[in-house]
């Protein structure tokens, strides 16, 4: 909510399937425990769903977050490139490039993950984002961009909050 500044934000735990009792038991118990808490939890999705924009906050482990947000890359760069020499296969279809250029950008805004520079890394007392490895000077700003925004925001609090109500789920 404060990060995003949605009221409400759509939150989807990323899995094999969109059918409740889909994925690991680490999937399958996370479900359950999201399915008990008072937030906009629409339940599992695929990647097609976060593509999509069906959700604006997907919850995964490390491991699976982080194959999802390299795929996601490749994705992007194999279609880029395949566009990119189309339109470079002849005059008439380079003309057509260039006047749809501004299009080509704003796409390129939505799917760099420069953009975004970064995520939070849950699980420490303080804000860290952690990047990419190969982020450039522009993936860096944005996530310094996003760690003020986090901080102004006052992330952990708002982050200890819902793990008190996830406490108390788990307890009950």
């Amino acid at each position: 909510q404060k990060a995003l500044k949605l009221e409400n934000p759509r939150i989807g735990l990323l899995s094999n399937g969109e059918e409740e009792g889909k994925g690991n038991q680490l999937i399958r118990d996370t479900d359950a425990l999201l399915r008990q808490l008072s937030m906009n939890y629409i339940g599992n999705v695929e990647p097609k769903d976060v593509m999509r924009e069906a959700v604006d906050v997907i919850v995964a482990d490390g491991f699976l977050g982080n194959i999802f947000v390299k795929t996601f890359e490749a994705s992007v760069s194999l279609v880029s490139h395949a566009i990119r020499d189309e339109i470079r296969a002849n005059p008439v279809t380079s003309l057509g490039g260039l006047l749809a250029t501004p299009a080509f950008q704003r796409v390129r805004k939505r799917t760099d993950t420069f953009e975004i520079g970064g995520a939070p890394l849950l699980g420490v007392n303080g804000v860290v984002i952690i990047g990419h490895g190969r982020s450039n000077a522009m993936a860096v700003r944005n996530a310094a961009r996003q760690a003020a925004l986090a901080v102004e925001g006052d992330i952990i609090s708002a982050i200890r909050t819902g793990l008190q109500e996830l406490e108390g789920v788990i307890h009950n």
